[in-house]
């Protein structure tokens, strides 16, 4: 397969806004959707599919599958690219561990996704919450798995042991981006902590599986990118996701580069050939986009 050389990052503002084929999908509904909104709703539950704007939701909320959004629906930090509201968030409510617990019990999930806002006005990050999500989970339904898409915690690795005590099927930290935007694009974030996080989840638990995302297209270099890749899996992360970033409004980061199918084709065989036991690579992947069929390969290749 010969390696396309890219050079995103060169192009003005805006240039590359206008979105190609490859990335329209049909708009979200049917009976799946609405009742899956409707249980958020009544609930009072958030999730990232529509906090985040994500592409896919409703292919996801017609299988029934949902990644759920914990501690609120604000965020304390700013990233260039996400469309998660950021300010000072509100009071948790320490029961939303029962009522997530009851929404998968009523969807009859079999594989869970729990990520959250930043929450760096709590000592722990949110990390007791996770956990009582978890165990709320299993539970009612030990034989459903739940992966966790967690922050960094600010580099506590107090926080991080809370999270893997509760014995996660999947522990998710997004990279999201290469070093040198990360001042850019992640200000309240930081490369090496994102990488140590998962480096120690690896040294307190071995077996536990442990995956990461980067979302391309946000000005990085090609080299950069596998650079990043290569970081991940020196840290030993069994599974990664790279997707095409997407601009939420006009007043986020512009897309500096549309990556074709061909071209995440290309990524997704070098990430195999770096040794992950999974690799979801392609323009609409998201970090929990087919998160069951993830789980499941990265198992099976165990």
């Amino acid at each position: 397969m010969q390696l396309i050389q890219l050079q995103p990052g060169r192009s003005a503002p805006g240039a590359a806004q206008r979105k190609p084929s490859w990335l329209k999908v049909k708009a979200p509904g049917g009976q799946n959707y609405a009742e899956i909104r409707r249980l958020m709703q009544d609930l009072r539950l958030h999730t990232v599919c529509e906090e985040a704007r994500c592409p896919n939701v409703g292919e996801c909320w017609n299988h029934r599958t949902a990644t759920f959004l914990i501690l609120g629906d604000v965020c304390t930090r700013h990233c260039a690219y996400c469309a998660v509201a950021h300010g000072t968030p509100p009071e948790y409510d320490v029961d939303e561990p029962v009522r997530l617990a009851e929404a998968v019990t009523a969807m009859r999930l079999e594989h869970v996704v729990i990520t959250s806002v930043d929450r760096d006005d709590l000592p722990d990050g949110g990390a007791e919450i996770f956990a009582g999500c978890v165990q709320e989970i299993r539970n009612r339904l030990p034989e459903t798995s739940v992966e966790v898409l967690i922050p960094d915690f600010q580099g506590s690795e107090r926080a991080l042991r809370i999270v893997l005590e509760a014995r996660p099927a999947i522990l998710n930290h997004n990279l999201e981006t290469v070093e040198r935007l990360y001042p850019l694009l992640r200000p309240g974030g930081r490369y090496s902590r994102a990488l140590q996080l998962l480096e120690r989840a690896k040294d307190c638990n071995p077996e536990q599986l442990t995956k990461s995302g980067i979302i391309c297209g946000m000005g990085e270099e090609w080299d950069e990118l596998l650079g990043a890749m290569a970081a991940l899996r020196a840290a030993d992360v069994d599974i990664i996701t790279l997707g095409q970033y997407l601009r939420p409004s006009g007043s986020h980061l512009a897309v500096t580069r549309f990556y074709t199918p061909d071209e995440f084709e290309q990524l997704g065989a070098l990430g195999r050939q770096m040794g992950f036991r999974h690799v979801e690579a392609g323009p609409l992947v998201r970090s929990s986009y087919h998160a069951w069929d993830q789980a499941k390969k990265a198992t099976a290749t165990s």
